[in-house]
């Protein structure tokens, strides 16, 4: 019946019993196949891992300048990790860090939520933080 229409007999479901075939035109079905894929990959969003580096003596105005680039990062739907690295004697002052990852949790409760937990990697302490 195919070949007399001149179209494909392409088995859909082999495996059901009795076997699933239809009657198409092949190289179109393949055509339309690869142009649904390549929509799907269009409208998808690849979310990257944004690094913000702080020290524990920052100053104000530069702390603003980090959470506004923060806030930016997040309205692009990206994750943000807070990277607060410790040098010299300021490991023996490890609290001043933490109150400083306690402002930023503050400041961004609104726009994000805390994915993974300050934890300490050496002489830096990592917090990633991503959108709501």
């Amino acid at each position: 019946m195919a070949q007399e229409v001149g179209l494909d007999l392409v088995e859909i479901a082999p495996n059901s019993s009795p076997p699933v075939a239809k009657i198409l035109d092949y190289g179109k079905y393949k055509y339309q196949a690869q142009k649904k894929a390549a929509e799907a990959r269009k409208k998808q969003k690849v979310v990257e891992i944004k690094e913000i580096k702080l020290r524990p003596m920052i100053d104000d105005h530069d702390y603003d300048v980090k959470m506004r680039s923060m806030q930016r990062f997040f309205e692009e739907g990206d994750k943000v990790k807070v990277t607060l690295r410790f040098r010299g004697r300021e490991m023996a002052h490890q609290e001043i860090g933490y109150k400083l990852l306690d402002r930023v949790k503050g400041d961004t409760s609104k726009i994000a939520k805390i994915e993974q937990e300050p934890r300490f990697e050496g002489r830096q302490v990592v917090m990633v933080l991503a959108p709501r």
